[in-house]
């Protein structure tokens, strides 16, 4: 059987379409956009046009649009920005324990500068309470992040609701939106975000490429400092080729239509499964609220790395790892509370626009071949 790629949330391919486009800046467009010549107008224009397709997908103003090398580096430079500003004063923020590294080790690091961090739990479909993150807020409370939706099982966190809590309060809130961005509406009005991340390689871009949005009126300290950059915000010379990648990708995301159809071929996976084992697999996340890409079941009494092992042409994720013989779960899956039995047999399978039918049904027919 032909590899089959089913982890899409893990990275896409690059869109033949934003290939395209960033074609021409590896042999011409070389200037520097920050250059006042005739050699840097073409690769300024490229990257005001791609800021511009950026924030037409999000709903918001061109000049709100930071680009970043990726949502690792928007999701710090929101985090540690608002953070440094802020001097001496006590600090506390608010997030969830199923947050993405990319917050989770930021938020220990500040910790240990001296802010405090309150981590609120979710359900056992990874679903943040609103009434949880209220009663986390303190008077030294300045920020609270919470992802839009769950890089694991897909869970769609109730961010509206959240962004009325934070601001009800006189406080700032960033969603860390590079799961759901190109799959689900991110317009940031509607979700009511201060701050909101992006990655470029989770939407048909290219790695080393990201963006952070922040809300006009927003100031923060640039984790990088030196020339005046991104207006102020982050220094070094900016790359022409990656934010055209970015920007194109972003408008093809903004114009597909073929979201309906995965969802639909990710619901027929789960339906084989489910028909094929029964109660011996168990669907990971909420079962409505979710990425409509993204399937993380356990198949009860294996181990999901082990799984994977026997089916090596198929590209998905496991939400446990063997060290030393002992097998440890994920800790969003620990947050979850799934039972150890359970939670150790997970498989995340994330779903793209190449994905097909017959992809779905041989991997069925592998798992019922290697699992029987």
């Amino acid at each position: 059987m032909a590899p089959v790629y089913l982890d899409y949330n893990a990275s896409t391919p690059i869109d033949p379409a934003v290939a395209a486009v960033m074609r021409p800046f590896l042999e011409e467009s070389y200037g520097n956009p920050s250059s006042g010549h005739w050699a840097s107008s073409s690769a300024k224009a490229a990257l005001e046009r791609a800021r511009s397709q950026v924030a037409e997908l999000l709903g918001c103003a061109a000049d709100e649009i930071v680009f970043t090398s990726g949502g690792s580096e928007a999701n710090n430079l929101a985090l540690k920005g608002l953070f440094f500003l802020r001097g001496n004063r006590p600090s506390h923020i608010v997030t969830s324990q199923v947050e993405h590294p990319a917050i989770l080790v930021p938020c220990r690091f500040l910790d240990r500068l001296g802010a405090t961090v309150t981590y609120v739990p979710v359900d056992g479909s990874g679903l943040v309470g609103p009434d949880d993150v209220r009663k986390a807020i303190t008077t030294d409370t300045f920020l609270i992040s919470i992802m839009h939706a769950n890089n694991e099982v897909g869970t769609i966190q109730p961010i509206a609701e959240i962004a009325k809590i934070a601001h009800a309060n006189g406080l700032l809130l960033h969603t860390d939106a590079a799961q759901s961005v190109g799959k689900i509406p991110t317009k940031v009005q509607e979700l009511g975000v201060d701050l909101l991340s992006i990655a470029g390689h989770k939407v048909y871009a290219p790695k080393g490429i990201g963006a952070l949005y922040i809300r006009r009126g927003i100031t923060i300290e640039p984790l990088i400092h030196g020339a005046g950059h991104e207006g102020g915000r982050r220094a070094g010379t900016e790359s022409a080729l990656l934010a055209a990648g970015l920007g194109k990708a972003c408008e093809i995301a903004q114009e597909w239509t073929g979201m309906p159809a995965t969802q639909r071929l990710r619901d027929l996976f789960w339906d084989r499964l489910r028909a094929r084992f029964g109660n011996r697999i168990a669907l990971n996340g909420h079962p409505d609220q979710r990425l409509p890409n993204t399937l993380n079941v356990s198949f009860i009494g294996h181990v999901g790395a082990e799984i994977l092992a026997r089916v090596p042409n198929v590209a998905a994720s496991t939400g446990s790892a063997c060290h030393s013989g002992q097998i440890t779960l994920s800790p969003v899956l620990q947050a979850m509370g799934i039972a150890p039995d359970v939670g150790m047999g997970a498989v995340r399978f994330s779903l793209g626009r190449g994905t097909t039918r017959d992809e779905i049904e041989e991997v069925v027919d592998q798992l019922c071949r290697v699992l029987a």
